[in-house]
This record gives structure tokens, C-alpha cells and sequence, in this order.
């Protein structure tokens, strides 16, 4: 097999109600020169049936048995199976624009960019009804270390990064509060430039089942996670350990 282009990695669990609408926007991106990796954390509704199912498309997708211990360990199982030179985080009940990859490698791998984030719709489960019109107006997302530090504007199912991120990102630590913040956060340390485009390429759904969450807790809760997230990241960076 070639090179592949575009790895997209996706953390699957009891997803029958939305995954298949996911994957449908996703095929429309990708070409016969990229995949899809999923790990799925034990799903016991039809999930795996919906995948296997997509196995007998066009672009290849690789099912992997998630290790069983929580959404940030769900996507590390995922990104350590991805063969693209470019990687795309994707949540298991969003919907893709149809030029979203197309809009995205405009930017990722050119002029020092090695990570793009983008922006979002925040939408109601049933995606008929306008929640935020632009996540990056709510959160004030720009680029930048000390910016994403205090409050993380790096949104995982909005990301696309290239792959030789990865020797730095994993594995993902444990001990971290979000994925999305330690993948940016490694870029910038690492003199990668993060570019964040204000175009809303995403449907990002809100339902019972959410696994993220807006609020971040108390200010010294805030202050705690931030300390430890410091801790890991030199670690990483200065001592090169897990």
C-alpha cells in the first residue's frame, strides 16, 4: 500500500445514534489515499455493527479495541494506529462540512503550520437548532501557548495536526484533564505554529451523552489542572518522559 494522506481518528463508545451520520460526512472528505481509525471503548449497543458495516466502503477503516479506560487512553489506542502524514481528530456524533479537509489543507503543512484548529456551529442533538453560530466568538479561541494555558481554546474535534506531532504527544497522560489542550500545548512548545481559521467547518452536537463539558470548575480547580498539565508538559519536553 502508499503513502497514506489523511489519518482520521475517531474515539467510538455506544455511539449507534449518531455515528453513522458522522461517518457519512466524513467519507465525503477523504479520498482512496486516506483511512479511518476507530477505537471503540467496549460499545455495547450497535456501534461495532455500524462500523463493520463502513468497512465495506471505499476508504479503508480500521477497527481497534479501545483499552477500556476513559475517553483521553479511547483516542491514544486510536492515534497510535494512524499511518497518515496528516491527522484529524473527529468525535463520534458531529457532522463534517463537506469541504472541511479540503479548507483545512490550505493552511496544514504550509508556512511552518503544523496544527489547525477551526471553528464550529454548537448545535442541539437533532442539529436544527443553532446553539452557539461560532465556538471561536464564545471562547475568544486564538492561537498562542499562555493564551490556551489559562483557557484552552484547542478543540479536539476541530483539530488537524501532522503526524510527526505524535512522537511528542504520545502516549497521552493520565493525569491530564484534556487531550485536545496537551496536543496543542506540545505543538507550541515544540516551535510548531497553531493556526485557528474562523471558518465554522463543523457540527459540533450537544446531547445527554456528552462526554466534554463547557465548564471547567472552580477557579482553584482550574488552577490544580493547570499545574498539573505544567508538570506533565515538562516532563514530555524537558525530561522526554511518559
Amino acid at each position: 500500500m502508499g503513502t497514506i494522506r489523511i489519518s482520521v481518528a475517531m474515539a467510538a463508545y455506544n455511539g449507534e445514534r449518531y455515528i453513522r451520520e458522522q461517518l457519512d460526512s466524513i467519507l465525503k472528505n477523504l479520498s482512496a489515499m486516506d483511512e479511518i481509525v476507530v477505537s471503540d471503548d467496549g460499545s455495547t449497543d450497535a456501534t461495532l455493527d455500524i462500523l463493520k458495516e463502513y468497512q465495506q466502503k471505499d476508504i479503508p477503516l480500521k477497527i481497534v479495541k479501545g483499552p477500556g479506560k476513559g475517553i483521553k487512553q479511547n483516542i491514544n489506542a486510536a492515534l497510535m494506529e494512524c499511518r497518515g502524514d496528516y491527522i484529524f481528530l473527529a468525535d463520534q456524533d458531529d457532522v463534517w462540512a463537506d469541504d472541511k479537509v479540503e479548507k483545512v489543507m490550505q493552511y496544514l503543512g504550509k508556512d511552518g503550520c503544523r496544527l489547525v484548529c477551526h471553528d464550529a456551529k454548537v448545535m442541539d442533538s437533532t442539529l436544527t437548532n443553532i446553539w452557539m453560530p461560532s465556538f471561536f466568538s464564545y471562547r475568544g479561541s486564538k492561537a498562542g501557548f499562555l493564551d490556551n494555558l489559562f483557557k484552552n481554546r484547542y478543540m479536539g474535534c476541530c483539530m488537524a495536526f501532522e503526524k510527526k506531532l505524535l512522537s511528542t504527544v504520545l502516549p497521552i497522560p493520565d493525569e491530564i484533564e484534556m487531550h485536545d489542550q496537551w496536543i496543542g500545548m506540545n505543538n507550541d512548545l515544540n516551535g510548531g505554529k497553531s493556526v485557528f481559521i474562523g471558518e465554522q467547518l463543523l457540527l459540533y452536537r450537544r446531547h445527554d451523552a456528552n462526554v466534554s463539558d463547557f465548564s471547567h470548575g472552580t477557579v482553584l480547580q482550574m488552577i490544580k489542572k493547570r499545574l498539573v498539565l505544567l508538570r506533565a508538559l515538562f516532563r514530555r519536553q524537558v525530561l522526554g518522559k511518559s
